[in-house]
């Protein structure tokens, strides 16, 4: 009998419990560990950040779904992985032992490498989590009654710009709809070179399509842009020209402020030699498995990837729907041939493919690989994007509470680009 441990229930972890419990045998044991009772539906929380979603509608106690799949879980969260022992260490003192680890834990936030960036003690608000978007959900209509100038974006470091992106225009929409949009004034400020970029060199015509919606709905953009500190009302921007050089210093106003921080791991692996790099991420090789400890594997956002390209400003890889989905087959895959004595040689794919939201329309793109050259450079607009990110959020709560690991992406998106097959 083995012992799988998945630490993480998100948007990776949840869907590899089941796609494990589903493929090992009924004598092995497959246990989720989390730092709390409940599976949240992150992609909404740009919504729920402007009151168009509550926590209830994104959220659910998953304890119950897990278990009667055959998953044991434990909520008490972990707090120091020990590879040599292949053990956990949880936070309530208790130690887990385990055969195969998979990390899905997302990432740390690193609030604090920029002065008064955040929710907590700065002056920014944040939609990385659910907590911190009903924060923002508790102030936006303060905001409203009394509105003044936004800042939005994501500092440098960031490698996940789709949220910041989808919340100014969400903000927009929202201003639009109570017809105060034009007490308003609205600055993108971004660590990317330029509009458009997402930290994957760009898709197709992102730059052009996403600059042209940012003058359409009236929002200034800054990039090459660093963040060096955030007093209230007020951020301290600096901006570079190509070269990495100081082009031009801004001190911006605002009466409301979202920023995405940069990203690192999580404490519980940081600064395991051979486990992961200087910012905490897990390294893996291409069938998801560390090459120290090959008994663990990482999935999504905490895995090291490194940037396509070197900017001015740094900037980071995003880890989109499909590149997490693809990692959660590979890896589940990869144990399974493992635990039959067999060279486990499935690999993700690692393409990037997402759907963002603009609260009335939306663009989706393709980059397939995510390092250009690409086989396929698609990048399209449109309200049927917008239409599909809610069908997305419906479809993959239903099947999160069903217990179903069926790809959303292998048979939605693919299909809808005339795709057989990612290569």
């Amino acid at each position: 009998m083995a012992h799988i441990v998945i630490i993480g229930a998100g948007i990776g972890g949840m869907p590899a419990a089941y796609e494990m419990r589903e493929k090992v045998g009924k004598s092995d044991k497959v246990t989720v560990i989390s730092d709390r009772e409940t599976f949240q539906f992150t992609p909404s929380n740009p919504w729920t950040a402007v009151k168009w979603r509550e926590r209830k509608d994104i959220e659910f106690p998953m304890r119950s779904y897990l278990e009667r799949k055959g998953i044991d879980f434990i909520s008490s969260g972990v707090k120091r992985v020990h590879p040599d022992k292949n053990q956990l260490e949880l936070n309530d003192g208790k130690t887990v032992d385990y055969d195969y680890l998979v990390i899905a834990t997302g990432p740390k936030l690193a609030f604090d490498e920029v002065e008064g960036l955040g929710p907590h003690g700065g002056h920014t608000h944040s939609v990385c989590t659910l907590d911190h978007a009903m924060k923002s959900h508790e102030a936006w209509e303060d905001f409203t009654r009394n509105p003044g100038p936004i800042v939005v974006g994501a500092v440098q470091g960031a490698s996940c710009f789709g949220p910041a992106y989808e919340y100014a225009f969400i903000m927009d929409t929202d201003l639009r709809r109570r017809k105060i949009r034009n007490r308003v004034p609205m600055t993108f400020v971004t660590a990317e070179p330029y509009i458009g970029h997402l930290g994957l060199g760009g898709v197709g015509d992102s730059k052009g399509i996403m600059e042209s919606a940012m003058r359409d709905k009236h929002i200034k953009w800054i990039c090459n842009a660093k963040t060096t500190k955030v007093e209230a009302g007020k951020m301290y921007v600096t901006e570079h020209d190509e070269t990495g050089a100081e082009k031009k210093k801004h001190e911006l106003p605002f009466a409301y402020s979202m920023m995405l921080p940069a990203f690192k791991g999580v404490d519980a692996v940081f600064g395991i030699e051979g486990l992961t790099q200087a910012r905490g991420f897990i390294i893996v090789d291409k069938h998801q498995r560390n090459p120290k400890y090959k008994n663990i594997y990482a999935i999504g956002v905490c895995v090291a990837i490194p940037p396509v390209e070197a900017t001015p400003v740094p900037t980071g890889t995003p880890k989109t729907g499909y590149m997490i989905e693809s990692m959660v087959t590979a890896t589940v895959d990869n144990i399974h041939a493992d635990m039959a004595g067999k060279q486990g040689d499935t690999e993700a794919t690692w393409n990037a493919m997402c759907l963002a939201d603009f609260g009335d329309t939306g663009v989706a793109f393709v980059a397939l690989p995510q390092i250009p050259p690409r086989n396929v450079n698609w990048f399209s607009e449109g309200k049927w994007v917008h239409l599909a990110k809610i069908g997305f959020e419906k479809y993959f709560i239903r099947k999160m509470k069903k217990g179903s690991s069926e790809p959303f992406y292998e048979k939605s998106i693919l299909k809808m680009l005339g795709i057989e097959k990612l290569k």
